[in-house]
């Protein structure tokens, strides 16, 4: 008896709940049928959100993660749903994760912060800001789109990095991460190459993409990345660096996983169209074989990177697959996009010239097209990243980036050459090569400021710097033991 009225309660509590359960199922079913699927995915939605609103305020780190992976992955919602800004998502999310920091202000370490990459990211950013009042006038919305990857997502990128990400379990994470999804990506673009595209995605053609992704009638793959330079140049940077961890002082499983992996992603770069990724490639190759600091492989690595390029450049070998001959156009002088490429420079440069500060940000490219229409640099393409630079800020801000990202690059280079526990060393000649390949082929696109490798390459930066301190934490327990 005392047993049936303790369960009373429970069974009371049962019944409530599904009786609540059947109420709001009843309530749903009937609103749908009036609303249409409006109602369901409207609550679906806002519980998703509410979820990740409250798992943010918990745990302010699996806010970051989240926003790494949703640089991935958001333009799969910009095709298949459309309609919504889906790309704001990035800065939602980033903001989210800013305010439960402040919010548990006390529980971080905020002196790791105090570092020259923060700082001259945040000059910037400030420069950026102040770009607004341009004298060229070009328009506040080209503006306010255009300084969130030019200035605004390094500078949050890299300071949550350092906030988070600073021992080496995470950055096996990390790499564990990026090299996932950018698997992910290379089977995705498999998919779209040999089963076909989605309706999305054909939309994307149909409506413009036909132009730049159907060359010779054959589809440059794209994934569910931007566009296939994105996709090419990150899926060469991400088999870069899964190689180049293949050579290190890891178990022989996952050597040979890692060398599977960078193979898959190279046929990705490859299916993609993309020539700029061979720059990616050499250039990384280079800066990798430089900071191995051994002669032997200095000496094959060069023969080899050479050898390719001779192979690329003086034969025919191969040209009866497209995505080679494709790839060897891009060492062809006389090849006509690149000889537009450099009349559109030339045009740029006579108009410069009375425009140190150039003509504001947003006046070029996509957003320029969109909000700046009536200015004269909305019509020249910069078909790169360092012209778009350029053409924003002027020589003075092109001169300024420019010193930074070699400041960047040449002290990622003497920080990599003094790690003294190998695996470490080889996981940061990795991230420094694979940055240093994004950051020469967005001289043929617009790479560095596009996602995912705008992230990954930010992400990278801050764990180079802090590879000092990575090294003092696997070297402890050996100063310790002697």
């Amino acid at each position: 008896m005392r047993q049936l009225i303790v369960s009373l309660p429970s069974l009371y509590q049962k019944t409530l709940l599904l009786l609540l359960c059947l109420i709001t199922a009843l309530t749903i079913g009937f609103f749908t049928a009036h609303l249409g699927s409006i109602v369901p995915i409207t609550i679906i939605v806002s519980t998703v959100i509410t979820g990740l609103i409250v798992g943010i305020f918990r745990n302010p780190k699996a806010g970051f993660i989240a926003t790494i992976s949703y640089c991935f992955l958001f333009f799969i919602l910009v095709r298949e749903a459309g309609g919504v800004p889906f790309g704001i998502g990035i800065e939602i999310l980033l903001i989210l994760t800013w305010v439960a920091i402040w919010v548990q202000f006390k529980r971080y370490d905020w002196s790791v912060l105090n570092n020259d990459l923060v700082y001259l990211m945040l000059a910037w950013f400030i420069l950026s800001l102040l770009e607004i009042v341009n004298p060229a006038g070009a328009s506040i919305l080209g503006w306010l789109q255009e300084i969130r990857t030019s200035a605004l997502y390094p500078i949050l990128f890299i300071s949550l990095s350092f906030l988070f990400l600073n021992k080496n379990k995470h950055l096996n994470f990390f790499l564990i991460l990026v090299i996932t999804l950018s698997v992910l990506a290379a089977f995705y673009g498999i998919r779209q190459i040999h089963i076909g595209l989605s309706p999305g995605e054909q939309k994307f053609l149909d409506e413009g993409g036909a132009s730049t992704h159907l060359i010779w009638g054959r589809l440059r793959v794209f994934s569910f990345f931007s566009n296939a330079s994105q996709f090419g140049v990150s899926q060469a940077h991400i088999g870069l660096v899964a190689f180049i961890l293949s050579l290190g002082p890891f178990k022989w499983w996952k050597k040979i996983c890692l060398l599977f992996v960078s193979a898959i992603l190279i046929y990705g770069m490859l299916i993609s169209g993309t020539r700029g990724a061979l720059f990616a490639l050499v250039i990384g190759g280079i800066v990798a074989i430089f900071l191995s600091k051994n002669y032997k492989i200095l000496i094959i690595g060069s023969l080899v990177v050479m050898s390719g390029i001779g192979v690329l450049k003086y034969t025919t070998i191969g040209n009866g697959h497209y995505e080679i001959y494709r790839l060897r156009t891009a060492l062809d002088p006389k090849d006509p996009s690149l000889n537009t490429r450099f009349i559109n420079q030339q045009i740029l440069k006579d108009y410069l010239k009375t425009r140190p500060f150039g003509g504001g940000l947003g006046v070029t490219g996509f957003w320029g097209a969109k909000y700046n229409a009536d200015k004269f640099l909305s019509t020249v393409p910069p078909d790169s990243y360092w012209v778009k630079v350029w053409v924003m800020y002027g020589v003075v801000g092109l001169t300024i980036w420019f010193s930074i990202m070699m400041y960047i690059l040449g002290k990622s280079c003497g920080i990599v050459w003094k790690i003294q526990d190998k695996g470490l060393r080889f996981k940061l000649i990795a991230l420094c090569s694979g940055a240093a390949g994004i950051f020469f082929a967005s001289y043929g696109n617009e790479i560095i400021n596009d996602m995912p490798s705008a992230m990954i390459v930010s992400i990278s930066w801050a764990f180079i710097f802090l590879g000092p301190r990575l090294d003092r934490e696997l070297l402890k327990p050996n100063q310790n033991a002697e």
